[in-house]
């Protein structure tokens, strides 16, 4: 029953922004599609189990949305004329099993060589990073609307009351209301994919390392992170940055079988059991990786994966090529100023030229850090900062200042198991 729900579940997610992308292209409407899309996967998570998988899946979700919006925009006056235009504008193969030998789902090509399912996700995902919405705002309508992420769901990810989360999530649907389902024009397309990537990038890195709480690593979003980065590569296979953060995405999640001991410990990428690493993912990661670089000039993401690669292709944490990655993240700092990538050439800087020098370029970062910091993102800076200090420090030999600064990331951090491994680092060097 077990393998049976995560099946349904990954089914549902995988059709939610295409059912909701059918409903807002042709009733408009977003933020009552939106709730009807929701009770539509709420009364398949609770039928499907009980009655099986409908042939037609997808047509079933649009079917039951679809009743679900019409009731919510029926009026006295204009019932009979609301229910004549859902049935005109429905697709009359959604309520019908496909012929054999098609895809059941719904998903397969259409005449113009894309399924419009499809480009009906990639214009949800435009949608829901409109430029009107704040990051915070623009992750969680992605997760609602395009991962099928119940409101719950999404707030016990990102460790809030699920009151919040709404609040917030109905704020982001209130600012796009009225705007109008398509995709960006050519002019602002560049710019609208860049917030695009960055949400699932953003949601990717909560995933595979949560910020906050008990845990390392949350499965949900990363998982949820890669299979919409699929989706866009599917609709834009020659766009390198696509192709990178794909990369990007599977090169760091083939290491989580090996990130966390028998205890869930965590466990340095150099401490790491190479063994468990995901072969399967590190060769595609690889292979989109030479694809994304060969797809352009070389831009973030795609640096960001030449880098992961370099790490997953070593046999041994001593096998690692240095200066190559040296090599990466001069060239990744100079196109963006990311303090991640900075802190990343920091460490590079001291595997090729020594702690010494690495250090110098840690104090560097903290004393610009220090002049530009920007309030409730100090403790996190500061996290950070002083790990990789401890870590030089401690190669320096150095104990007990690399002591003093892995106590001060280990207070900063809010992730219980990075804290935990931090105090670990300190006590082991207690004189």
């Amino acid at each position: 029953m077990g393998r049976a729900t995560d099946d349904i579940e990954d089914l549902l997610r995988r059709h939610a922004p295409q059912v909701l992308g059918a409903l807002v292209r042709r009733y408009g409407h977003f933020d009552p599609a939106e709730d009807s899309v929701q009770e539509a996967l709420i009364a398949a998570a609770e039928q499907w189990p009980r009655d099986g998988i409908p042939d037609n899946p997808r047509g079933w979700l649009i079917r039951v949305a679809s009743r679900r919006l019409t009731d919510r925009l029926r009026s006295d006056e204009a019932r009979r004329r609301r229910e004549e235009t859902a049935a005109a504008l429905t697709p009359a193969d959604a309520f019908v099993a496909p012929p054999p030998g098609e895809d059941p789902s719904g998903a397969g090509p259409s005449a113009l060589g894309r399924a419009p399912s499809e480009d009906d996700t990639l214009t949800l995902l435009f949608l829901c990073c409109h430029p009107a919405l704040s990051p915070a705002a623009q992750i969680a309508l992605t997760l609602r609307a395009v991962g099928g992420l119940t409101t719950a769901e999404i707030a016990r990810a990102h460790l809030l009351p699920e009151a919040t989360m709404a609040q917030r999530i109905s704020r982001a649907k209130r600012a796009v209301r009225g705007t109008q389902f398509r995709q960006p024009d050519a002019q602002d397309r560049d710019q609208r994919l860049a917030a695009v990537l960055q949400v699932l990038y953003l949601i990717f890195n909560e995933g595979y390392t949560a910020t906050a709480g008990p845990d390392l690593h949350r499965t949900d979003l990363a998982r949820e992170a890669i299979r919409l980065t699929r989706a866009v590569r599917r609709l834009l296979p020659h766009e390198g940055r696509v192709t990178g953060l794909l990369a990007l995405m599977l090169l760091t999640e083939a290491r989580t079988p090996a990130r966390t001991g028998p205890d869930g410990e965590l466990i340095p990428l150099d401490e790491q059991d190479r063994a468990l690493w995901d072969r399967t993912a590190i060769a595609e990661g690889t292979a989109l990786t030479e694809e994304a670089l060969a797809q352009g000039p070389a831009g973030d993401y795609q640096l960001q994966a030449a880098i992961a690669a370099l790490h997953d292709e070593a046999a041994r944490a001593e096998d690692t090529d240095w200066p190559q990655i040296l090599a990466l993240y001069d060239l990744l700092v100079r196109r963006t100023p990311d303090p991640a990538a900075a802190l990343g050439r920091a460490v590079a800087v001291a595997m090729v030229h020594g702690p010494r020098a690495g250090l110098a370029e840690v104090d560097a970062l903290a004393e610009a850090a220090g002049t530009a910091g920007a309030a409730g993102t100090a403790g996190q800076r500061s996290y950070r900062l002083d790990a990789v200090r401890g870590h030089l420090l401690e190669r320096a030999g150095e104990p007990d200042a690399a002591r003093t600064a892995y106590r001060a990331a280990a207070d900063a951090t809010l992730s219980e198991p990075e804290a935990r491994y931090l105090r670990r680092r300190a006590d082991r060097l207690e004189g």
